[in-house]
């Protein structure tokens, strides 16, 4: 018992809410009995009188079923943290039985052995009663009332690094069969996994990873088969997790190369905990698992007018005769200031539209909406024309990269006198705007024009960038699609990025299924990191290019703009 003390600090009273406990093993036959190992939440393991001796055995706790109206035919299993040294997450298994529930899933508590055993891999005894819990679950799906190929598993840190076992190496046995029960699958259909653990081979022993999860020689460990069984699988992880957040990145990018459906959540300045509860519903509800999606929507008819723009102002970017490497075949750049009827800070965000570097659109539905949204929210917003189509004799990007830093100068120097603040000014692009954001957020020390007046004095660097499906990130694929879908090693960042001294935190959010990989959103996120720049990062899954012109309420892909507006809340100051 003394090794489980370690796994918490304040004793608290029973709360589990669960009716009905079932041990998982018959007697006797549980495998790898050690005597110093308990199944217990700590709830219950620190209560008075508390006998370890009658809790040896692994068990699942049947909560109540959903009610028939919500009832989506499907079950979750819950299953907590601890280190493999206690099972400790008590009130977060509360919080997930009662909003699952309450959407409609049958909730499964799962209760394994712990502290870790001796003398095997500190995940074996918990995983060996992972494959069987699922057993048992599937075994009792017709007489609960729910699909037995419905079944999905919602963990935090140890507890998901044993989902994980379970979503990626079902067809490895991890122990001997013991009775009739065995021959039934131990697969899961889905896992929500929240700060895994000891997934990098220099954290595998059990402790923090030792290099964060960096190196040439660091890879996944080897405990994971990534076998025909393998489920969909949504990550969600702190930037700064000592359980390196780089474990999700792996994870995803291999199952991304077996053609597997997965989303990966990365949270700036966040440690080890679980995050974003409502991304994993919004993942669920996507993938078809809480019953047929609502009609898609276009979200220009859901954001069509200007009601929180008091003012609008347009400005020529370039001083008359003065374009650098100007073509007559190009449009004419400029921007446009929309000001909030009730500002509510003193920041500005620049945003733009793609077009694959042949057009641009400021008022489509890669602009519009956000602008809208931003005024509403009280933020200045700044549109830009960029000069396209593509320029002769120049890498594609050129001419749109100066009109960018022509724009942020131009911006900065103006905003004092609108009573902003011109050293908080975000920067934000969609496909071929975004490969244009990544250019503004890690180049900006890199001279694209020769100065043409006292403007061009400014600096450009910007405190944040919003890269919405950037495009062209990755060198696989000379068309900027990727033809191998960017998750190999051989699949780097494009060399224009120069992630200088101002390189800025982004937000990046993109399609799991989009042809200009999402890879490239997870390899910029990587290299900052790596930096020391924490970065937040969505991919959305079943989701392609342009994910937000048409999507169903009560999906990533409807809800995208709350994920700028708090990411904003968080970067400005918003009052």
């Amino acid at each position: 018992m003394r090794r489980i003390l370690t796994c918490i600090l304040v004793l608290v009273p029973v709360i589990s809410l669960a009716t009905e406990r079932e041990t998982i093993w018959p007697k006797g036959k549980m495998p790898d009995f050690q005597e110093h190992q308990i199944a217990a939440m700590t709830d219950e393991a620190f209560q008075e009188g508390f006998k370890a001796e009658k809790h040896r055995t692994a068990y699942i706790e049947w909560y109540d079923a959903p009610a028939p109206d919500v009832d989506n035919n499907a079950c979750m299993i819950l299953i907590s943290g601890g280190s493999y040294q206690c099972c400790c997450d008590v009130k977060l298994i509360k919080q997930w039985s009662e909003k699952l529930t309450g959407l409609g899933f049958q909730c499964v508590n799962f209760v394994y052995r712990t502290p870790r055993p001796a003398g095997l891999p500190i995940y074996q005894t918990a995983w060996e009663d992972g494959q069987r819990a699922v057993r048992k679950v599937r075994s009792e799906a017709e007489k609960r009332g729910f699909d037995p190929e419905k079944i999905g598993t919602i963990s935090m840190s140890a507890g998901s690094h044993l989902a994980l076992l379970l979503a990626t190496s079902s067809q490895t046995p991890a122990y001997a069969k013991t009775d009739k029960l065995d021959d039934i699958p131990c697969h899961i259909n889905w896992a929500i996994v929240n700060a895994p653990a000891y997934v990098t081979t220099d954290a595998e022993d059990g402790s923090p990873a030792t290099r964060q999860g960096y190196g040439p020689d660091i890879d996944i460990s080897a405990c994971f088969k990534f076998d025909g069984k393998t489920c969909p699988v949504c990550l969600h992880h702190g930037g700064t997790d000592p359980y390196s957040p780089n474990g999700s990145t792996l994870i995803y990018r291999k199952l991304r190369q077996m053609g597997i459906p997965a989303e990966l959540h990365l949270y700036p300045d966040k440690g080890h905990g679980a995050f974003g509860f409502e991304r994993g519903v919004e993942f669920m509800r996507q993938t078809g698992l809480m019953g047929p999606l609502e009609p898609q929507v276009s979200i220009m008819s859901r954001y069509d007018s200007d009601t929180s723009c008091v003012n609008h102002i347009r400005q020529e970017l370039w001083p008359e005769g003065r374009t650098p490497c100007f073509q007559e075949k190009q449009c004419t750049p400029y921007i446009e200031w929309y000001f909030p009827k009730v500002a509510k800070t003193k920041s500005i965000q620049i945003i733009y539209s793609g077009g694959a570097y042949i057009g641009n659109d400021p008022d489509g539905f890669e602009v519009a909406p956000v602008r809208r949204y931003l005024n509403d929210m009280g933020v200045t917003v700044v549109t830009m024309k960029y000069r396209t189509p593509r320029p002769e004799g120049l890498p594609k990007h050129i001419s749109a990269w100066q009109d960018l830093q022509r724009c942020i100068r131009l911006v900065r120097s103006q905003a004092a006198g609108y009573g902003l603040d011109p050293g908080s000014i975000g920067i934000m692009g969609s496909s071929a705007g975004g490969h244009l954001t990544l250019m503004g957020v890690t180049s900006s020390r890199h001279q694209s024009y020769l100065p043409n007046d006292d403007i061009d004095k400014l600096p450009c660097n910007v405190q944040w960038g919003i890269g919405i499906y950037p495009a062209y990130a990755l060198t696989d694929g000379s068309d900027g699609t990727n033809t191998e879908g960017g998750n190999f090693d051989s699949d780097i960042l494009v060399p224009e990025f120069s992630f200088d001294l101002d390189t800025a935190p982004m937000l990046f959010l993109h399609g799991d299924s989009d042809g200009y990989s999402p890879m490239g959103s997870v390899k910029v996120w990587e290299k900052m990191r790596a930096m020391g720049i924490q970065s937040e990062l969505h991919t959305l899954v079943t989701r392609q290019h342009c994910f937000q012109r048409e999507a169903s309420p009560g999906t990533a892909s409807y809800n995208w703009l709350d994920r700028i507006g708090e990411f904003l809340t968080e970067k400005v100051r918003i009052y």
